[in-house]
């Protein structure tokens, strides 16, 4: 069950955090992994540890900003390859500020990689997934494009709007035999994260019903179902991989019970 055994899957973001453990995940479940990153230390090194352990792994250093060259490289792993059965768009950046002053090179540089990369690459791999009748595109987004979040708004504006994305193109490709759905992630502890004060995280922990963080492990087995066979009837879904904080944000205040 869930086996990705000969399928080629696309994971962004590959460097670290999400990617890194989606790659290692898709992997031990038998696809061909092409990790995919700005930085060439950290993919190469995650490429090498997969094929070490058995899998199969390769990398290509692509800044998915530059819609031109992520387009090749969705090309070019097609026709190597001979298909691309998975595209996972997870790469993402944050450039925090009030509205106010918020820069408009910050909003530009947040919707250009979240959002406009993530427009690029479903574009280029929907052909060869048509050719073959079959695909899987899952979109990391966030429960901040369904909440909002002060600070952020390039951020939400931008998770928001991939998940509009999905949900359109999820329409248009479903008789091809081609799904289309997101991840929403909620609080999931990578270094970004480890940062945080012991006040800041108690603060976010009280508005989580199950009181606990998440980790990469859990987007990579949400991730690998949504790839796997089993899930051919989901598509233009978000799936909310948060502990229910979303639903407690709306419906519970947690001062009130002070």
């Amino acid at each position: 069950m869930f086996s990705l055994s000969d399928k080629v899957a696309i994971v962004t973001g590959a460097s670290r955090g999400i990617g890194k453990v989606i790659a290692q995940v898709f992997a031990m479940a038998g696809a061909h992994v092409v990790c995919v990153a700005r930085s060439e230390d950290a993919i190469k090194s995650l490429a090498d540890e997969i094929n070490a352990n058995g899998g199969s792994a390769s990398y290509v250093v692509c800044d998915i900003s530059d819609g031109e060259a992520f387009t090749t490289l969705i090309k070019d792993t097609a026709k190597e390859q001979g298909k691309l059965d998975v595209l996972i768009n997870n790469a993402g950046v944050t450039q925090d500020n009030l509205l106010m002053r918020m820069k408009e090179e910050q909003w530009d540089t947040v919707l250009n990689i979240n959002l406009k990369g993530a427009f690029h690459g479903m574009k280029a791999a929907i052909r060869p997934m048509m050719k073959n009748r079959c695909g899987r595109i899952i979109n990391i987004t966030s429960i901040v494009g369904l909440t909002g979040n002060p600070g952020q708004a390039n951020y939400a504006a931008s998770k928001a709007g991939l998940i509009g994305l999905s949900q359109s193109v999820a329409k248009e490709v479903a008789t091809r035999g081609i799904t289309v759905n997101c991840i929403a992630p909620g609080w999931i502890g990578t270094d970004m994260t480890d940062e945080l004060s012991d006040e800041v995280k108690e603060q976010f922990l009280r508005r989580i019903p199950a009181s606990r963080i998440g980790t990469p492990e859990d987007i990579a087995h949400a991730a690998l179902f949504l790839a796997s066979d089993e899930a051919e009837m989901i598509t233009g879904f978000d799936l909310r991989v948060d502990a229910g904080a979303i639903s407690r944000y709306w419906l519970w205040d947690p001062g009130a019970a002070e």
